[in-house]
């Protein structure tokens, strides 16, 4: 593989690894020095959720830690208790997302649900005025 095709992936590894100030810098340099590049910067930065996530850095070090779980000990008795056990983990997390997720659209419909309430109890209190003759 080229230097050219691989340097895209370094760096963005090297941002990673400094946290979302390095994007943000990276992202106003970009900026001054060509506007279309700090555009498709925070482009990037926005589709893959590094504007808005707690830390790059953090999320760097968890897919990191993952790749190492699946990894093999050599003993096949263990390996196999390990993948049992990160399977029922992942499970679990999807199905607490999906929960989260369920929880999450119940509170909105809650809140829309109030809106009305409130946009109708508005509409029913205001006297109709009369058309102007």
């Amino acid at each position: 593989m080229s230097s050219a095709a691989t340097w895209p992936g370094r760096a963005e590894t090297w941002l990673d690894e400094r946290g979302k100030g390095a994007w943000i810098a990276a992202m106003v340099i970009g900026f001054i020095l060509f506007w279309p590049i700090g555009l498709a910067i925070l482009f990037y930065m926005i589709w893959s959720k590094r504007m808005f996530s707690g830390s790059c850095k953090s999320r760097h070090a968890r897919l990191r830690h993952v790749h190492g779980a699946y990894r093999s000990s050599g003993n096949t008795a263990f390996d196999a208790y390990k993948h049992a056990t990160l399977r029922r983990l992942e499970d679990e997390q999807r199905a607490f997302e999906e929960f989260l997720e369920r929880l999450r659209k119940a509170k909105d419909q809650t809140e829309f649900d109030q809106f009305m309430e409130e946009r109708e109890r508005g509409a029913r209190e205001t006297p109709d005025t009369p058309a102007a003759t």
